[in-house]
């Protein structure tokens, strides 16, 4: 059953995984109010200094910054298609570094409560993919 039908959960998954990664960014910023993990980017960044407290404070600090800068720019890459196999395997390493990271600081069950491995795995599979329909990589592709 080749065509269009074996495309559609491709897209889904680009577009679930990005949904999600921005979700996250979203409750950094307090959009998701009294549901939300942090609420507000303080906390945020006193979960990463949490996850990362094997770093100087100060790169803990960056880590904050630089990871909701890539929790933005792959999800939308992702989104829009763009350098979509490039935009997979930096959210599977992200999301890679993150559960890891989880992993050793707060315990294994804490990234597979949030299905973190599942999402790693889920970008990888993205990563490997050989084409991307529905995606700006196509319509440069064709031109």
């Amino acid at each position: 059953m080749k065509g269009t039908v074996e495309h559609l959960p491709q897209l889904f998954l680009r577009l679930t995984i990005s949904v999600t990664m921005l979700s996250a960014v979203a409750d950094r910023f307090g959009f998701w109010g009294e549901n939300s993990a942090w609420g507000n980017w303080e906390n945020f960044e006193n979960y990463t200094q949490q996850l990362t407290f094997f770093l100087p404070e100060s790169v803990g600090s960056f880590s904050a910054y630089a990871a909701t800068f890539l929790e933005v720019l792959f999800p939308l890459m992702l989104i829009f298609g763009f350098k979509t196999k490039w935009a997979a395997w930096g959210t599977g390493l992200l999301l890679l570094v993150f559960a890891l990271s989880m992993s050793i600081s707060l315990g294994i069950k804490a990234p597979l409560d949030y299905s973190v491995w599942i999402s790693v795995a889920a970008a990888f599979l993205l990563a490997i993919q050989s084409d991307y329909k529905y995606s700006i990589d196509t319509l440069i592709k064709k031109s």
